[in-house]
């Protein structure tokens, strides 16, 4: 048996309830930061300009904002956790290593921090027993991964 089938396998019995408060509190926050970053574009534009790299293409404010904003709405419902959560780990670690550790605030670093463990948290641990993930596997007739 494959290492992801026996944490598949451990996350189906070992799920707690409360682990759902966690996720969609993620991706509450997750979504809540795209819309900020749509409101106050010069915000994400000023945070990537202090970072070590001051010149970077235009389009990567736009790919970050939809990030947020589709990943967070994907999390809160459980929609292709997995998938999600690992689309989102880089982007989140780039914030932590080179935006918010060379020059942005405390506050700003720690939520990122603890945005990013989650992330991988879940990366693991899957949407749980109230996701769309496991409504569908439901459906199809297939063991559910969670």
């Amino acid at each position: 048996m494959g290492t992801l089938q026996r944490i598949n396998r451990w996350s189906a019995v070992n799920h707690p309830w409360w682990l759902i408060v966690f996720r969609v509190a993620l991706g509450l926050t997750l979504l809540f930061k795209g819309i900020l970053f749509i409101r106050d574009s010069v915000l994400l534009q000023n945070l990537i300009s202090s970072s070590v790299f001051p010149d970077y293409p235009e389009w990567l404010i736009l790919v970050i904002t939809w990030l947020h904003l589709l990943g967070g709405t994907f999390i809160v419902i459980g929609l292709f956790t997995r998938t999600t959560t690992l689309l989102l780990i880089p982007v989140i670690a780039f914030a932590v290593i080179f935006i918010n550790w060379s020059g942005g605030n405390l506050q700003e670093l720690l939520f990122s921090i603890v945005a990013l463990l989650m992330l991988i948290f879940f990366f693991f641990e899957g949407g749980g027993p109230i996701s769309v993930d496991n409504y569908i596997a439901k459906k199809m007739g297939r063991p559910s991964k969670l």
